[in-house]
């Protein structure tokens, strides 16, 4: 849905001034937020409760650790056909039958005493989280005047850093308390809750016609396209391959008591990362986006080399957050502008390739443990930022523009 005028006709003075008073539809930004906290946190909660739902599933912790993994399996296999099959459907159609997958898939997950049920169910949340993704910035801009979308972006996207930081640590304590599955229980009733808060607040949209259609593919010749997708891949893996360890890599500092304390230094530091990007992200996505990775690369650096001092590793996951917490707003906002009337299918892709690397940081990551130990995860992050930095400096045209169009 195009939001430029058509050329014959010219925006007078007093409509750019009505313009730029318009304000953000907030409740249904924060419904659309509360959709990323579900399929963040449906994602990860299983990190938080994994040894008790491998003990009751009669499985191994790492058995169990695939849960994970499936599920973003599902997500990476399926965006992009989904995306396509479901170009037509009306947008807020499409978002509900997502939420309604999240409730019936959490609700398999935490009924089930059986592993492949459970694993079926994970895989089913994945499909929804895929939908969802490629979804959600897009709905996000169409909700806003073009001069806020990036804020509106970034309201939706503080479901993340609110699931890492707040969300996986109240959901151990209630999976520690009454069981896991209630923890699972109480992610379907918050669906059901965001399906009612979608229907009252957020506007409809309609899909693309027929006519209006491109192939998902086509969006890699849409310069600024291909820039913005490796960023995401790389990015992506670099702070998986730390990020999904770092129980570990802390127990290898002596710290292993001090995870909740360190991943909390992390969520708040994220959550201001998002609010500055989201303040800024209209004039200085570029700056951001390089400020980000340099803050993530130099967070890598410290733990490799200062890590001895457990003050510092506070220091470096504040930095770390500070770097990772507005990345998702920058690149999905990045690969909605160079997209253009492809954004969609950039999006879908974005989708499929972050959640790619998520799952190749968990086999990475695994191999680095085993064959290099856990102070390897640092120096393998700062080797894997080298380029990220490199092809967002170079992208100075499309991708990562100095101007934003």
């Amino acid at each position: 849905m195009s939001t430029q005028l058509p050329v014959d006709i010219q925006a007078e003075p007093d409509d750019n001034k009505q313009a730029e008073n318009e304000k953000l539809p907030v409740l249904a930004l924060l419904a659309l937020a509360t959709a990323v906290f579900i399929t963040c946190l449906t994602e990860t909660l299983p990190a938080g409760v994994l040894p008790a739902m491998s003990a009751d599933l009669g499985v191994s912790e790492s058995a169990m650790g695939q849960s994970v993994t499936i599920y973003a399996i599902g997500t990476a296999l399926t965006a992009i056909p989904l995306t396509v099959a479901t170009a037509a459907w009306r947008r807020k159609r499409l978002l509900l039958t997502a939420m309604a997958a999240f409730a019936v898939a959490n609700t398999v997950t935490a009924l089930s005493t059986n592993y492949p049920l459970t694993m079926a169910g994970r895989f089913v949340a994945g499909v929804a989280a895929g939908l969802a993704w490629a979804l959600l910035a897009g709905y996000a801009r169409r909700l806003a005047p073009v001069h806020l979308q990036g804020k509106a972006i970034a309201i939706v996207m503080t479901g993340i850093p609110v699931a890492l930081s707040l969300g996986v640590p109240a959901g151990t304590y209630l999976g520690k308390v009454f069981g896991w599955g209630v923890a699972f229980l109480v992610m379907s009733a918050l669906a059901l809750v965001v399906i009612g808060w979608i229907t009252a607040t957020v506007p409809d949209h309609p899909g693309q016609r027929p006519e209006g259609r491109t192939r998902v593919l086509g969006a890699l010749s849409v310069p600024g396209v291909t820039p913005v997708l490796f960023v995401t891949l790389v990015f992506v893996l670099a702070h998986t391959v730390l990020y999904a360890y770092i129980a570990t890599f802390l127990d290898h500092l002596g710290m292993g008591r001090s995870t909740d304390l360190v991943l909390l230094v992390f969520g708040i530091a994220s959550m201001v990362s998002i609010w500055i990007v989201g303040a800024q992200i209209q004039h200085r996505l570029r700056a951001l986006t390089i400020g980000s990775s340099l803050l993530v690369a130099v967070a890598a650096a410290s733990l490799g080399l200062l890590s001895d001092s457990h003050a510092l590793v506070y220091v470096a996951a504040a930095l770390w957050g500070l770097g990772w917490g507005g990345v998702p707003t920058l690149l999905q906002t990045a690969v909605g502008d160079a997209g253009g009337e492809q954004a969609d299918a950039a999006q879908a892709m974005l989708v499929t390739l972050w959640n790619v690397a998520m799952a190749a940081g968990g086999i990475i990551g695994g191999v680095l443990l085993s064959v290099l130990g856990a102070e390897s995860f640092p120096w393998s992050v700062l080797v894997l930022m080298a380029p990220v930095v490199a092809v967002v400096v170079a992208a100075r045209q499309h991708g990562f523009p100095l101007r934003r169009g």
